[in-house]
């Protein structure tokens, strides 16, 4: 089984924030697949709930990259949107149809896997090479690719907190 280390995790919550929330998906979703280039991307989950003129939405998404044949990254983002309105914002004085949720969670989780192939679950003795080959070969590869990791989910984190404020400061 391969070996699995939780290297990135955070999680940001805006209230009261304003976007287009098609716009605010498909921003995520195009990150993931063309700047991270995720290899397998999935949608574990959508729902929707819906409270009058208002809606809830979960969304979980799961994504992997294999980094190098012995190497591999899980992506795991989680959105909760409470409250998401279709409202009519003013935007350099032209109104635009836009979205407001009460409150907008984002979660993201990266995840380093190594020996994904499986190629040293063979045996006893395999696992033991593993072991002698992670701690006293390869200890510096795995330290470049536990900050692969972080860092290009932190890029991911850091460009929608910047996607989120341009968007609520343009509508108001």
């Amino acid at each position: 089984m391969a070996e699995k280390d939780t290297i990135f995790k955070t999680k940001l919550k805006a209230k009261n924030c304003i976007f287009d929330y098609g716009d605010y998906y498909k921003f995520c979703y195009d990150w993931l697949m063309q700047e991270i280039s995720l290899n397998m991307f999935a949608e574990k989950s959508y729902s929707e709930k819906v409270n009058g003129d208002a809606k809830d939405i979960d969304i979980k998404w799961e994504g992997f990259k294999k980094l190098t044949d012995y190497f591999g990254m899980e992506v795991k983002v989680t959105f909760k949107v409470l409250a998401l309105k279709k409202i009519e914002a003013t935007k350099d004085g032209v109104k635009v149809k836009t979205n407001q949720a009460m409150s907008n969670e984002f979660e993201v989780k990266g995840i380093l896997v190594r020996d994904y192939q499986g190629k040293f679950e063979k045996s006893a003795l395999t696992k033991f090479w593993r072991g002698i080959y992670e701690r006293w070969i390869i200890s510096e590869r795995i330290d470049q690719m536990e900050n692969k990791v972080y860092s290009e989910l932190n890029e991911f984190v850091e460009q929608v907190k910047a996607y989120l404020a341009l968007e609520g400061n343009a509508a108001s």
